[in-house]
């Protein structure tokens, strides 16, 4: 694949120099702060006078501050990322004229859409770490505990699998890139598509479940019926890659789930009373629980980055 580097580096420089990766890393950056600063006051006037209990520093991203927790605020705003970053990728060189300059030089095509979905993935590792870290630092000085190797781990593989789901945004958005000459209509396409995702899909899942097995909230229902609705409210819910990274992070970053079907949901302080009596899994076990949702995620990723390569290669790409 020669040029690959050539492209990588263009591209990496291109989305690290515009305005626009500033504007949307200041943006996140500011949400983020924010949220991580409300749970870690919240936390500290919790744990006031008590002895900290194990894991208190993941809370710091489970926990729920003014609106949502830190793991709640990147599943649903950190596909805007993905999005941003991609959703002009092909088409804006096609316009400009630039995507014939390129395939014109001693570059193989398939080193373009690659070197631009690398720079594109580093891009949102970048991201995400100096975020992550950031909020670390900031929990350090304000819950004012050092978290231990597992709880780091812990950290490490949420990052890895936050990545690996902006990055499926990101495919799509070069797909719509390809698929559209026009900027403004695969902005567009790639909106619609995360509309769908992040609200049709869970407000569809509820509806089909109380069609299947309606309930009457006025009388008192066979608990199996109940049990039976949510399983199959949560079976449609997870054709979304959104529910699929909520429950991959929330095992991962929390060590008293144990299941990804769970139907009751607990605050911080009831997950540290329940940790008095059950033993919290073991990292390795908690990846295990959620391996299907992680293969899941990977295998949508390299499937919608797959169709990008496909059809970009045989398209016709020529001067206007």
């Amino acid at each position: 694949m020669t040029g690959i580097g050539t492209i990588f580096r263009k591209e990496l420089s291109d989305h690290f120099s515009s305005y626009r990766f500033t504007i949307l890393f200041a943006l996140i950056a500011m949400a983020s702060l924010i949220t991580a600063y409300m749970a870690g006051i919240g936390l500290r006037e919790e744990l006031a006078g008590i002895a900290k209990p194990k894991f208190v520093f993941l809370m710091l991203f489970t926990a729920t501050g003014s609106l949502f927790s830190l793991v709640q605020f990147v599943a649903f705003f950190g596909p805007l990322i993905g999005l941003l970053l991609g959703f002009d990728s092909i088409n804006r060189e096609r316009s400009s004229g630039t995507l014939s300059t390129l395939v014109s030089q001693p570059i193989y095509r398939d080193s373009i859409i690659n070197g631009k979905f690398l720079a594109g993935v580093v891009t949102i590792s970048s991201i995400l770490l100096s975020i992550t870290l950031v909020v670390s630092g900031l929990g350090l000085s304000l819950i004012g505990v050092v978290p231990g190797p597992e709880e780091v781990w812990r950290i490490f593989f949420y990052l890895i699998i936050s990545i690996v789901y902006i990055s499926f945004w990101l495919a799509v958005s070069i797909l719509f890139s390809i698929l559209f000459r026009g900027v403004a209509t695969s902005a567009l396409a790639t909106l619609a598509v995360w509309i769908f995702f992040s609200f049709f899909i869970p407000i569809g899942a509820s509806v089909v479940a109380n069609a299947v097995v309606p309930l009457d909230i006025q009388k008192q229902e066979n608990p199996e019926l109940l049990v039976k609705r949510i399983k199959l409210e949560r079976g449609v819910s997870l054709i979304s890659p959104m529910q699929l990274y909520n429950d991959s992070t929330a095992i991962v970053i929390d060590p008293t789930r144990k299941t990804t079907k769970a139907f009751v949901v607990m605050g911080p302080l009831e997950r540290m009373s329940q940790e008095r009596f059950q033993r919290p899994l073991e990292l390795l076990q908690s990846v295990h629980i959620v391996i299907p949702h992680i293969i899941t995620l990977i295998s949508i990723t390299f499937i919608c980055f797959g169709l990008s390569y496909a059809i970009f290669m045989k398209q016709e790409i020529r001067s206007f």
